[in-house]
């Protein structure tokens, strides 16, 4: 028995969901897959490329999603009637439907996705909201009208 049971700590954590729904998936032991073969390209300092091998695929058979941090990108040809009328001595080019995924950081968003040679490129750029981003506070001096003290002046009131 190689699974761990993980649901104590899903009823002691607040704010932790993800981190935990992460450690339970990776203690199914389930060999990952590794078609297509892919690469992640860091661009910019905000920036990155996620390339993927597809050769035979065409724009038409390939869909890219977004949902909540998840990049999912799937590949399924349709069969064409010349397709059943050929013999293969030998298929080395797989040609087989695909599902990737992908996790993506907070505040990672695809900017876009080409295909060219083979190569379907889909661009990613982190772009942090400005109340998320450090501030710099700068150390000042106190004021010499605060090292002062208030002059108290005395107010008259006049009876009606």
């Amino acid at each position: 028995m190689r699974a761990f049971d993980l649901s104590p700590l899903f009823r002691q954590t607040v704010g932790f969901d993800r981190l935990l729904d992460s450690l339970a998936q990776s203690g199914s032991f389930e060999p990952a897959p590794n078609y297509p073969p892919y690469n992640i390209v860091r661009t910019g300092e905000n920036a990155y490329k996620i390339t993927l091998a597809v050769a035979g695929f065409a724009q038409e058979d390939l869909s890219i999603e977004t949902r909540e941090n998840t990049l999912t990108i799937r590949g399924a040809q349709k069969p064409t009637p010349a397709d059943s009328a050929r013999e293969f001595l030998h298929q080395g080019i797989a040609a087989r439907a695909f599902e990737r995924r992908f996790q993506l950081a907070d505040h990672v968003l695809v900017t876009g996705a080409s295909l060219e040679n083979g190569l379907l490129h889909v661009e990613l750029v982190r772009e942090i909201p400005e109340a998320k981003k450090p501030r710099r506070i700068d150390i000042g001096t106190p004021r010499a009208a605060a090292a002062q003290p208030v002059e108290a002046r005395s107010v008259e009131v006049q009876a009606a």
